[in-house]
């Protein structure tokens, strides 16, 4: 076990104190929605006095790192554990168990769909979506070992922590056997760093090459419907000459719909496209951008439209899942899939400043209702009741 902290707590140290297990192996390598999460929920735990966490990861790859990806305070567990293997027996039994891991903990959290078995501690698992039920076309193999995964761990007494009503529903409805231990902590916002050169409007529009562009941030698969955005952007680009269309997210899977659609584009020249961006780049593009665009056919929460409220620049957004719980009346919003609709949308925050004023301060104030320091309260809740039950 390795730690940046000054020292090591012992439970007899400190009454009260939680000792947690956190599944850290969303921070290794480029961090996305799940590992924004991951890093945010982590930060503003090692703060807390009586909370002690110690992080492990799932992965035979890039643990060495571990250390390094976490705040000062969090201790690291330098065990090995496959993911393939891990999982292959996870689905057979209850071995190897989080505190072969990590030594005794109270309660273990895993945020990314997935929570080791536990020979003593009470189980956390976070859902952000039902994506590999309800739409298993749009996940990759290791995505669909999820759901039987979620049901062990239902029926071993883990609770479900749930980002949205709407998943909440989507849960007990497929997994009876959660019971009652269902609870709904929405997710927070990042504030947005100081304006830097580097984080600045105009630089976003540099990046841009023009002045006047859509923006969607995400990672490239299927349930993004990039293709359906590219489509729209190009029924519209003839009215607006110098509008570009920029794509930041690193490549998932699926992409080749995507490269088709920008192939077909008629103005696929001014279809910009960067791969995973730094915060400091994502923050420059949202400030710079004349519109976000979130096309995606189907969402637990989605942070995106809430980051590029908290700059200040309007968001249009599929009615997709959560999305119309977590923007409500501060996004233009169009049904899932319809280029017509979409493109419609875009042209009418681009062209109408009565509307894109309005989304701004709707957007501002909306942002308010979330924060992280919010979810982690809800979590520590969560955490006091995971552990009481196995006491």
């Amino acid at each position: 076990m390795e730690s940046r902290s000054p020292s090591h707590h012992n439970p007899s140290d400190q009454a009260g104190l939680l000792r947690l297990a956190f599944d850290a192996t969303s921070l290794l390598g480029p961090v996305t929605g799940v590992g924004t999460f991951a890093r945010e929920v982590l930060h503003r735990l090692a703060a807390r006095p009586h909370v002690e966490v110690t992080a492990f990861a799932v992965t035979a790859r890039g643990r060495r790192g571990l250390l390094a990806a976490l705040p000062p305070g969090v201790a690291a567990s330098r065990r090995p554990l496959p993911a393939k293997i891990a999982r292959a027996a996870w689905l057979r039994a209850d071995r190897p168990t989080v505190e072969d891991l990590t030594g005794p903990v109270d309660v273990v959290h895993g945020p990314n769909f997935v929570v080791p078995p536990a020979s003593g501690a009470g189980e956390v698992v976070t859902v952000h979506d039902l994506t590999a039920l309800r739409h298993p076309e749009m996940c990759t193999a290791d995505v669909l070992q999820w759901p039987p995964l979620l049901r062990r761990a239902a029926r071993r007494g883990a609770w479900v922590h749930c980002v949205s009503e709407f998943v909440a529903d989507e849960v007990r409805e497929a997994f009876p056997e959660v019971g009652d231990r269902v609870a709904v902590v929405p997710n927070g916002v990042s504030r947005p760093p100081e304006e830097t050169p580097r984080s600045s409007a105009a630089r976003g529009r540099h990046l841009a090459g023009s002045d006047r562009y859509v923006l969607a941030v995400g990672t490239v698969e299927p349930r993004k419907d990039l293709a359906t955005l590219v489509r729209s952007f190009d029924a519209v680009a003839a009215e607006h000459p110098d509008l570009r269309l920029v794509l930041a997210g690193p490549d998932g899977w699926g992409a080749a719909d995507l490269t088709a659609a920008i192939d077909a584009a008629r103005h696929r020249r001014r279809v910009v496209r960067f791969g995973w961006v730094d915060d400091d780049t994502r923050y420059a593009l949202m400030r710079g951008a004349s519109v976000v665009a979130y096309a995606s056919r189907y969402e637990g929460f989605g942070l995106v439209p809430l980051d590029a409220m908290s700059v200040a620049t309007p968001v249009v957004a599929t009615r997709a899942g959560a999305v119309p719980e977590v923007v409500g009346d501060a996004a233009r919003l169009v049904p899932v899939g319809d280029v017509g609709s979409l493109a419609g949308a875009i042209d009418e925050v681009l062209a109408d400043d009565a509307l894109r004023e309005r989304l701004v301060a709707a957007g501002l104030e909306r942002v308010e209702r979330f924060g992280w320091d919010r979810t982690v309260d809800g979590l520590a809740e969560v955490y006091e009741r995971a552990r009481d039950e196995r006491r």
